[in-house]
């Protein structure tokens, strides 16, 4: 990350949210509020974008939402998560939540209907990318085809302050391919998280090696008769679904995206912010701003 370029901090809200729910609801921990609402979800995902801003230092954010279970992807596939269970009841309330704690922090929130957080995302890297540079911050792994020069991905790994750092020089040193050939591989070998299978047999490794050497599916199809029997008959009889899987695997980047840079400047976490956060109950968040930004709380 430079110097020179703003540098925009992009979070998962979904993805913390239920990370975080998850974490303490194992042990039973919902941390009801005065009106016996849960707030465990609501507070680690604000205590853990704080965190996250405090190390990656950014000088702009914005969270990105999934609204909702139904999106264009459903349209285009029955089963795409279908596979997944109903959130818990106690998670349900905390979805409106969060984002409203967001925006009491100063956090642009950011969903729209039919799209995924991931959409989001990629049109924020879309628009941004190479005018400032970008921190993703989810554990989803589907971003892997966002990096790019300027572009990073802190996966969560464990608690608030420890991610696992992927930039695009580390993906090619890894994989062999681009990031944007992510998709492809995801096209053969499916999601089974996301309820999509790609084509039966072909696993990653056999994905990647199709992908180094024929560089896209379409590639692939084309020298299709260069491949062993086994393999084109693995193709052929799956290849409407491995061209559908490449739709469910590539993330729409082309939302637009109005809001000025200006809109997404991080405010000081001050004494109004404080109080503000107070008057809702949510003890936990007060104190790791306090640990985090002591220093910059103004009196009110």
């Amino acid at each position: 990350m430079t110097q020179e370029k703003p540098h925009i901090l992009l979070i998962d809200g979904m993805a913390l949210l239920f990370r975080s729910f998850f974490a303490t609801s194992a042990m039973g921990h919902y941390m009801p509020n005065e009106k016996g609402v849960p707030t465990n979800g609501v507070q680690g995902f604000a205590r853990h974008a704080m965190t996250a801003a405090s190390i990656f230092k950014p000088t702009h954010m914005a969270v990105c939402w999934d609204m909702g279970a139904h999106t264009f992807r459903n349209d285009l596939f029955d089963g795409y998560k279908a596979n997944r269970p109903a959130p818990a009841p106690e998670l349900v309330p905390q979805f409106d939540m969060a984002r409203s704690v967001s925006e009491l922090l100063g956090w642009k929130s950011y969903g729209i209907e039919g799209m995924e957080a991931d959409d989001l995302i990629g049109s924020f890297v879309h628009t941004w990318g190479g005018k400032a540079d970008i921190t993703i911050v989810s554990g989803d792994k589907d971003l892997l085809q966002l990096l790019r020069p300027g572009t990073q991905i802190a996966f969560t790994k464990k608690g608030y302050t420890v991610y696992d750092l992927y930039t695009d020089e580390r993906f090619v040193e890894e994989y062999g391919i681009q990031p944007v050939q992510f998709i492809d591989k995801k096209a053969f070998t499916g999601d089974a998280s996301d309820g999509y299978p790609g084509v039966k047999g072909i696993g990653p490794k056999t994905a990647l090696k199709l992908i180094k050497e024929y560089g896209t599916v379409e590639g692939v199809l084309a020298a299709l008769e260069q491949l062993s029997p086994a393999m084109q008959k693995k193709i052929a009889q799956d290849q409407e679904m491995l061209l559908l899987s490449r739709k469910l695997a590539e993330i729409h980047c082309q939302l637009d995206l109005n809001d000025s840079l200006e809109e997404l400047e991080i405010p000081t976490f001050d004494g109004s912010i404080r109080a503000a956060i107070e008057k809702e109950g949510y003890s936990l968040i007060v104190r790791q701003a306090d640990s985090l930004f002591g220093r910059n709380i103004l009196e009110v």
